[in-house]
């Protein structure tokens, strides 16, 4: 019993708008081992970068998976290259995997407070930048919130 939020078309609709329906699938949505950052040239279309990026921030409501590597990406919107693009066909790639993946809430008999904090010193491989980041959730009775 429970409400399952999902964006399967939106999803889809995504893929066809990026031309990329029938692309073979990858089951991460960012690789950990590859830079971002790389010397390479401007990407030749920033305007459809740019619509693809935008269509892309809108499913991250219901699809905490791509989060970070939507904002990684999005970190690079004043110039991207080929390199960011094939970062973002890898993302488009993912949703082919996942695109059922959504947002299953139940109802719970309880107040939850859950905390969750990440840190990592000098660990981008594109710059040596440290990142940190946390999430607090405060659950009612009527808010449990599963990813599936």
């Amino acid at each position: 019993m429970g409400l399952m939020l999902r964006q399967y078309k939106y999803t889809l609709d995504i893929l066809t708008l990026a031309s990329m329906v029938s692309y073979k699938p990858v089951y991460t949505s960012i690789s950990t081992s590859k830079a971002i950052i790389l010397p390479d040239l401007l990407f030749s279309d920033p305007t459809r970068f740019h619509q693809i990026m935008g269509a892309l921030q809108y499913p991250t409501f219901t699809r905490p998976d791509i989060c970070f590597a939507i904002n990684r990406v999005c970190q690079f919107m004043h110039a991207p290259t080929d390199s960011h693009w094939a970062v973002v066909k890898r993302i488009l790639h993912y949703f082919q995997v996942k695109a059922t993946y959504g947002l299953h809430i139940n109802r719970c008999s309880s107040f939850v407070l859950y905390g969750f904090m990440d840190a990592n010193w000098a660990g981008r491989i594109d710059d040596h930048n440290s990142s940190g980041g946390y999430l607090v959730f405060f659950l009612s009775d009527a808010d449990f919130v599963e990813i599936r």
